[in-house]
C-alpha cells in the first residue's frame, strides 16, 4: 500500500482585506468620506487599503474595531493571510524560472512514495521537491548536494544521476532523523555489531527490528529505504550529526548474503572513517576506504582463515555445517562460496530472498 497525503485548496490569487472592508461599508451604508472622518484616515489611504496597495497596520486594525465593531484580530488575520498568499504567488512565479531542473529529479518516484503532491503545476511540484530536500532554492540544493559528489569519491552514479542518487539518500536522511538514538558510542557499536552478527540466523521479521534497536542504542540510525531506479547502490553511510550516524540500506539483489554484507560494510565506515564524508557502497576497487570496508565486512562474517574451507564446499550438508561452526546463516556462506569460486547458483536453495513488507 502506498502512503497517501491530503492536500488543501491553495488558490493562485489573493483577496485583499480591503474587500471585506468595502463589503462592510456597504452593509453599514457608510461612504468612504464618512469612514475617513470616523477613522482619521484619508480617503486616499482607504482607497489604497481597499485595493491591497496599503497594509492594515495593527494601529489601523484597532481603529477599525472601534468604528466597525469587527475585532482587530480579524483585520490582522486578514492582512497576514493576504500578504502570505501574495508572497506564495510571487514565489511560484520565481520558481517557474527553474522548473527545467525537475527533469533531473525522480519526480514520479517521489509522488508514488507520497513525498510530494500529485500536482500538475510544475512550479508547485518544484516547491514540494525543495521542501522535500529542506532547501529554499535550486541553488541551495546545489550547495548541499554538489559537495557529496566529491565526498562520494566521484561515484559515477552520483555524477550522472545526481537527482536520483540524492533523492534516495535524502529519503534515508528523513527516516534516520526520525529514529531516536542514544549519542554515538564506538564501544557500544562494536558490541552491537557482534550481537547483530548472530541475528543472521533468525527470521528477518525478528532480526531487523532487533538490529535497528541495537544500532539506535549505540547512536546509529538504521534506515531501510526501497531501492530506486538509476541508483545501483546497496548501501550508504552518513553522519547526520556529530553524535548520530546513519546506515542506509536497501534490498538490491534481494539475497540475504548481499544485505548482511552491505550492513557490515557500512558499519566499517562508521567505525573507522571520517564523520565528514558521505560513503556510498559503489563496489569501487580503486578506493582504499571502500576496500577496507569490504575487508571489515568479510572478516566480521567469514574470517580469511576459513577461505579454503569455503572454496572446498561440496554439498549442502557441508555448507550448513560450516555455517553452524561460524554462527551465521547458510546463505552468507553460499554467497561467499559464489564470490570466491564464481560458481553462481550453487546451493541457491540455502540462500533466502528478502522482500519489502506491505505497509
Amino acid at each position: 500500500m502506498k502512503p497517501t497525503k491530503k492536500y488543501g485548496f491553495d488558490p493562485d490569487y489573493a483577496i485583499p482585506p480591503g474587500e471585506t472592508l468595502k463589503e462592510l461599508m456597504e452593509s453599514l451604508e457608510m461612504s468612504q468620506k464618512e469612514l475617513s472622518k470616523r477613522t482619521g484616515l484619508t480617503v486616499q489611504s482607504l482607497n489604497r487599503i481597499i485595493k491591497g496597495e496599503q497594509p492594515i497596520t495593527y494601529e489601523t486594525a484597532n481603529i477599525f474595531e472601534l468604528v466597525t465593531s469587527v475585532p482587530a484580530k480579524m483585520w490582522n488575520n486578514l492582512e497576514a493571510n493576504y500578504r502570505e498568499q501574495i508572497a506564495k504567488i510571487k514565489e511560484l512565479e520565481r520558481l517557474k524560472e527553474n522548473v527545467i531542473w525537475l527533469k533531473d529529479i525522480p519526480v514520479n518516484e517521489l509522488k508514488n512514495r507520497g513525498m510530494i503532491s500529485d500536482s500538475k503545476d510544475n512550479a508547485i511540484v518544484l516547491r514540494d521537491v525543495l521542501k522535500f530536500y529542506g532547501v529554499g532554492s535550486v541553488a541551495g540544493w546545489k550547495e548541499i548536494w554538489d559537495e557529496p559528489i566529491v565526498a562520494a569519491r566521484r561515484s559515477i552514479c552520483f555524477e550522472t544521476q545526481p537527482g536520483y542518487a540524492s533523492a534516495w539518500i535524502r529519503l534515508g536522511e528523513l527516516q534516520g532523523h526520525a529514529i531516536e538514538c542514544e549519542p554515538y558510542d564506538k564501544k557500544k557499536f562494536e558490541t552491537a555489531i557482534k550481537k547483530i552478527r548472530t541475528l543472521t540466523t533468525t527470521d528477518p521479521t525478528e532480526s531487523i527490528p532487533k538490529m535497528k534497536e541495537l544500532c539506535a542504542e549505540a547512536g546509529v540510525a538504521l534506515a531501510l529505504v526501497p531501492e530506486m531506479k538509476k541508483v545501483p547502490w546497496s548501501g550508504a553511510t552518513k553522519w547526520l550529526t556529530p553524535n548520530k550516524a546513519m546506515i542506509l540500506l536497501n534490498l538490491r539483489g534481494k539475497g540475504e548474503d548481499l544485505f548482511w554484507f552491505a550492513f557490515f560494510h557500512e558499519a566499517g565506515h562508521v567505525l573507522h572513517d571520517s564523520k565528514k564524508d558521505l560513503y556510498i557502497n559503489n563496489k569501487s576497487k580503486n578506493d582504499p576506504k571502500e576496500v577496507a570496508a569490504d575487508l571489515f565486512a568479510s572478516e566480521t562474517l567469514i574470517p580469511a582463515k576459513f577461505t579454503q574451507q569455503v572454496i572446498s564446499l561440496k554439498s549442502r550438508k557441508d555448507v550448513n555445517r560450516l555455517a553452524n561452526e561460524l554462527g551465521i546463516c547458510s546463505g552468507i556462506v553460499v554467497g561467499q562460496f559464489e564470490h570466491l569460486t564464481k560458481k553462481w547458483g550453487w546451493f541457491k536453495d540455502l540462500k533466502r530472498k528478502l522482500c519489502w513488507a506491505e505497509k
